[in-house]
């Protein structure tokens, strides 16, 4: 019996030959948005082995998943899928996310956000369109501090690497407490304190649970050093927002570097923020563009398909979110 992939999300022509070359004839390739009969879907996601999908929210319908009970893996392509209805699945069908896809191009973007606060590029550039040349004026090194990594998977994995070429120590927490990486510490989620009192550098690059939902709040920002860089890839909801905006407007020195927000067009439909963030010298933003790089596309696509093969081979697949991990 031949396995089917059915690709839920709208695929232009050019990248349908990728999906297929990727998936080596492992699997019949149907994309549900060129079938409108609710038979003639019904039919296909009967038969689905595996689904390759972006937010199934929008492109299935009601009383479609529920067909899914055959299903060996539905694969999401985004890295985050908070914001997808996960429960409506049957619950025998392993889900994954696409953890770790796009981890190169955010970790550049971390580092960039990350040096423009330590050197004070945003604060002097508006200085010296004032007039105001502080050529005396210290800025920070990175060598020989502590990058904290809040979440160690793909993207913190990338994210240390480069910040180690700059000296600097790598303290990681994941739940195992362990990893092939080179590290210079690594703890489980108990020991976040133990992280946040030694990091000059804190990264936040873990996905939104429930248990990671409001994690970082004034008491964590508290034990945290007076001038410390906090830089948020993930989701804005790990930190709680009125109290980092209090933290910062009270620690000038401290620095928050915010390319994930808690109210975003993609998720919300919108952008908004309850507190006026961009008015604070010591905040430096960007609009969670931090993957949006050339070919960011086909390399999801790879990565997606390559957890897809797994399956089909025989294999467990990668970047599975459990039933206590799902926020809908």
């Amino acid at each position: 019996m031949t396995d089917t992939l059915v690709v839920t999300f709208p695929q232009e022509a050019k990248g349908r030959p990728f999906i297929a070359d990727a998936l080596q004839g492992a699997a019949e390739v149907v994309y549900l948005a060129d079938i409108d009969d609710d038979a003639a879907r019904a039919a296909v996601l009967g038969k689905a082995t595996v689904l390759l999908s972006r937010n199934t929210a929008k492109e299935l319908r009601p009383h479609e998943p529920a067909l899914l009970g055959g299903a060996k893996l539905i694969q999401f392509i985004n890295a985050g899928v908070d914001f997808v209805p996960l429960n409506v699945f049957p619950p025998t069908v392993p889900i994954a996310s696409n953890g770790g896809a796009y981890a190169e191009p955010m970790a550049e973007h971390a580092v960039a956000m990350v040096l423009a606060a330590a050197k004070r590029l945003m604060v002097e550039h508006e200085a010296l369109k004032q007039g105001v040349f502080n050529q005396g004026k210290r800025n920070r090194s990175l060598a020989g501090g502590v990058c904290g990594i809040l979440g160690f998977g793909g993207i913190g994995v990338a994210t240390a690497r480069l910040l180690r070429a700059f000296g600097m120590k790598i303290h990681a927490i994941n739940r195992r407490g362990a990893s092939d990486e080179p590290v210079d510490w690594i703890g489980t989620p108990a020991a976040l304190d133990d992280l946040l009192r030694v990091a000059d550098v804190l990264i936040v690059a873990t996905p939104l649970t429930p248990q990671t939902l409001g994690w970082i709040g004034a008491r964590e920002l508290d034990l945290m050093k007076r001038d410390a860089i906090l830089a948020n890839l993930a989701r804005g909801e790990i930190l709680d927002e009125a109290a980092l905006f209090a933290h910062l407007q009270a620690n000038p020195k401290f620095h928050a570097c915010i390319d994930a927000w808690w109210i975003e067009p993609v998720r919300h439909g919108a952008f908004r923020m309850d507190y006026p963030f961009l008015s604070l010298p010591n905040v430096i933003g960007s609009p969670h563009n931090s993957a949006s790089v050339p070919g960011t596309g086909e390399t999801g696509l790879r990565r997606a398909v390559a957890n897809i093969r797994r399956v089909l081979d025989g294999g467990t697949p990668l970047y599975t979110v459990g039933p206590h991990d799902r926020m809908m």
